[in-house]
């Protein structure tokens, strides 16, 4: 039996390759997702990890807990702090570390960086053991910084050049004193470093004489833990926490890991997309390959095998085409893997530098999902033609399925498909992440339920294109009772083909009704031209406010300002604004009471007034951060969102309880509107500065908008895997039919049907095929775009449902593209065929 079955993948080769194919990218992608998501890892771990080079222990402040009516806060780490830990006997050095958001411009003026990865921090004295010079001296004064060298390549920067930068809003002009070099994770990965002298920084960084950490180097022959010691015994007991290098690193690389992990788990579950897609076509092929040869399995029977034999035989054929697969999967999947890291690197997400990490566990990953999955996938048809009796198959090549086989099929699709739905329905009723796991759970009941009763529905949805199909004449009609003569593989490539489609169309539908919600939140919630913001969210500083404040055209102006606060023993965060404008800026829909701020009266969006229970007219009691008391009163409920909710207080009330104040963003009115000229008026008055946004309305939803469609077109690319596979589904089951048909194919080449006729009536069936496909797969795609949005809509009040036709439509064309494309090879073979060996083969 083994020979035998042996022989029979050899006497096969041609056909097995589609499934080979399938199988092969499912598994290319399994092990390129975990070879370049290793490889990264690893590259950041071992950046990062030369980082805590000079660290044998941190000093960090330790956060004290807010209590009664007192807000959290934060020891300071002074000067005096840093000297005691460099004190103890067991300290070789102590290095204060202060730092911050950095945005430098480039030669045209632009951010470098995308404003989350542009930093800046403090160099040490003369000399600094984290960052060698590689040319120029240390900085002195606000006048002068060091780059990192590939800032310095990347901008064209050299020592003595004059850059524009911003700490938090207010432009400053230092000369490049220096350029040094770092293994920084975030300069490695494409960002930017600056550094100042020691007091520059801490006056910059909102920090005058404190440090954010304090590094500790050991004396040689003194280990981390007992120096780690002997600091905990020196500095103040409860107010800060010290941490050695090696458990920073280990810290950071399960930061890494974990970060990773999330990437690699979309990326897999890809993978598992594609693969589940390549089973269709791998049952698929099995079981025409084993109808082919039922006389030869019958025979087998006949003369001694047994159904067991029947069977193992089908699977040691099973076994040699996914161990092929796997083989040559992984061996793409590693330059898959190479070539994601290379395109990260084009792209300008540059990767630090290491090499290709190839694992144990991606190598037995990959042989085993590509094995597993062929053997799983071949096990039903080599089981079911272990089942026909010898007799019965010498008999009759082809054996049709039992009436009561689809009675049991029909009623376990109907099972599956209405508890699928129920499911669905019952997840859009409930609140956010609680109804994730079961609308997941509905989803994939659903399709399964689908995919059992597409045989059912293929009938009555080919049916309806018969009026199209007749246009075509005799080709038309014979495409039409092609695509329905077995059922049964007519719904497994279509069902390939659901599934992507299923899947691009939902989430096209998810992210076009998101956009449309968000673009009326914008609308809605704010009637300002203009919002200014910091280029990486961080907050502005209150200059900023000012010089808009006096800023030729403008009209009106409010920050929003955030401060700590105790209220009902909890921490809430009032928002300050100018409570005299605000209206004129914003328009938010009072719920209860009057849109009033100033003084002691304030407005509070719905959630917050029914957490604490408030109403129009309620007062309460704000412990500030300087603990200072003060009764406010609720002068109106609000509907708030995404964008403006919470506490709103007057600037004018809030400012004498904030010793360092520091806005979110600052709204903005001009006389002029919307226009170029008022926006560069607006650049001007803040001095060009790159750390800057200066957005309309638009803006932030183009913004918005942005994000949606690269991660759809990363979705989509992605997504491609499973399509590819569908279309390699399409053209086997094609080329199997042409097979299978050869016989009818010769007579009705000899009763009149030309080659042109063959190769149309073979076009017509891929192209009914892969439009059935198409048609449930954008059906199921925007019920569950509709449910999932339901489900969103509890958390989003302005969601609303948008079916982007255009796209859709889009969707069908590239399902008939694909039938087209599929039919291409298949035609042609049909075409070719020797009418006279075709009507004498068997």
């Amino acid at each position: 039996m083994f020979r035998t079955a042996l022989r029979n993948v050899f006497a096969h080769k041609a056909r097995l390759l589609m499934t080979v194919l399938a199988v092969m990218l499912g598994v290319a992608f399994v092990s390129g997702s975990l070879v370049f998501t290793n490889t990264l890892s690893d590259a950041l771990q071992n950046s990062s990890a030369k980082g805590f080079a000079h660290v044998d222990v941190a000093v960090r402040a330790s956060y004290q807990d807010a209590e009664g009516d007192k807000v959290g806060t934060v020891p300071e780490l002074t000067q005096a702090v840093l000297d005691d830990s460099a004190r103890v006997p067991g300290a070789e050095s102590a290095l204060g570390v202060v730092g911050g958001f950095t945005a430098i411009a480039d030669r045209d003026g632009k951010l470098i960086g995308d404003g989350f990865s542009t930093l800046g921090g403090n160099y040490w004295g003369t000399e600094d053991p984290r960052y060698p010079l590689v040319a120029g001296k240390a900085p002195r004064g606000e006048g002068e910084i060091l780059i990192d060298s590939r800032t310095a390549e990347h901008s064209g920067y050299t020592v003595g050049d004059t850059v524009r930068l911003s700490v938090n809003g207010p432009v400053l002009t230092p000369r490049i004193a220096g350029v040094f070099t770092t293994d920084d994770g975030t300069v490695a990965a494409g960002g930017s470093l600056a550094l100042f002298d020691t007091p520059t920084a801490q006056k910059l960084f909102g920090k005058p004489g404190t440090f954010d950490e304090i590094d500790v180097k050991a004396k040689p022959g003194v280990s981390e833990a007992a120096l780690k010691k002997q600091l905990d015994e020196a500095l103040p007991k409860g107010l800060v926490e010290t941490t050695t290098g090696g458990e920073l690193a280990s810290v950071q690389a399960e930061m890494i890991a974990a970060s990773m992990s999330g990437m690699k788990q979309g990326l897999l579950v890809f993978a598992g997309i594609a693969l589940f897609v390549g089973t269709f076509i791998i049952a698929n092929t099995f079981t025409m390959l084993v109808a082919q040869r039922t006389k030869e399995l019958a025979l087998m029977r006949a003369v001694g095998a047994s159904r067991r034999q029947v069977t193992r035989s089908v699977l040691i054929e099973a076994f040699a085409v996914g161990a092929v697969a796997a083989v040559t999967g992984l061996a793409a999947g590693v330059g898959i893997g190479a070539l994601l890291r290379s395109l990260m690197n084009a792209m300008g997400a540059t990767m630090p530098d290491g090499p290709l990490v190839v694992t144990w566990q991606t190598v037995a990953a990959a042989l085993a999902v590509g094995i597993l999955i062929t053997m799983l996938a071949a096990w039903l048809p080599g089981r079911r033609a272990a089942k026909i009796p010898p007799v019965a198959a010498m008999s009759s090549v082809h054996a049709a399925a039992t009436a009561k086989s689809l009675v049991v099929r029909n009623v376990l699709g109907a099972l599956f498909t209405g508890a699928g739905i129920a499911v669905v329905l019952a997840a859009t009723t409930m609140d956010g992440s609680d109804g994730q796991a079961p609308m997941a759970l509905g989803a994939v009941l659903l399709i399964i339920g689908v995919f059992i009763l597409t045989p059912l529905l293929s009938r009555p949805l080919i049916a309806a294109a018969g009026p199209v199909l007749r246009v075509f004449g005799v080709a038309g009609k014979l495409a039409r009772q092609n695509a329905v003569r077995n059922p049964r593989r007519t719904a497994a490539t279509a069902s390939a083909l659901m599934i992507g489609l299923t899947l691009i169309t939902g989430m096209t539908v998810m992210a076009s009704s998101l956009q449309t919600s968000i673009d009326k939140m914008a609308s809605a919630a704010i009637k300002a031209d203009y919002v200014v913001s910091m280029a990486n969210g961080n907050d502005l500083s209150p200059d900023v406010g000012e010089k808009l404040r006096t800023a030729e055209g403008v009209t009106a102006t409010s920050p929003l300002r955030n401060a700590a606060s105790r209220i009902d023993e909890r921490t809430e965060y009032l928002t300050g604004v100018n409570g005299s404008v605000f209206g004129e800026l914003t328009d938010l829909a009072v719920a209860d009471g009057a849109f009033r701020i100033g003084g002691t009266d304030v407005i509070v969006d719905e959630d917050t007034a029914k957490e604490h229970d408030w109403r129009a007219g309620s007062s309460f009691t704000a412990a500030y951060g300087d603990g200072e008391k003060q009764r406010l009163t609720v002068a109106g409920v609000y509907e708030g969102n995404d964008m403006l909710r919470g506490i709103m207080v007057d600037n004018a009330t809030l400012a004498p309880h904030v010793s360092e104040p520091s806005d979110m963003l600052v709204l903005v009115k001009t006389a002029a509107g919307t226009s170029d000229a008022a926006r560069d008026g607006l650049r001007e008055a803040l001095g060009t500065n790159p750390a800057i946004k200066i957005q309309t309305k638009k803006d932030i939803s183009e913004e918005i908008a942005q994000i949606f469609t690269l991660l759809l077109n990363m979705l989509y690319g992605l997504l491609a895997m499973a399509v590819i596979v569908a279309v390699l589904g399409v053209i086997n089951t094609l080329a199997m039919s042409v097979f299978e048909r050869s016989q009818e194919i010769g007579m009705l080449r000899a009763v009149g049907l030309d080659r042109r006729g063959v190769k149309r009536m073979v076009r017509l069936e891929s192209l009914v095929i892969s439009l059935f496909g198409g048609v449930l797969g954008i059906g199921l795609g925007v019920f569950f775009g509709w449910a999932a949005g339901e489900l969103m809509g509890t958390a989003i009040p302005t969601y609303e449902l948008v079916l982007p036709w255009d796209r859709m439509a889009l969707f069908l064309l590239l399902a008939a593209v694909v039938g087209i494309l599929a039919a291409l090879w298949p035609a042609r073979r049909a075409a070719r065929l020797n009418m006279l060996e075709a009507i004498k083969a068997e």
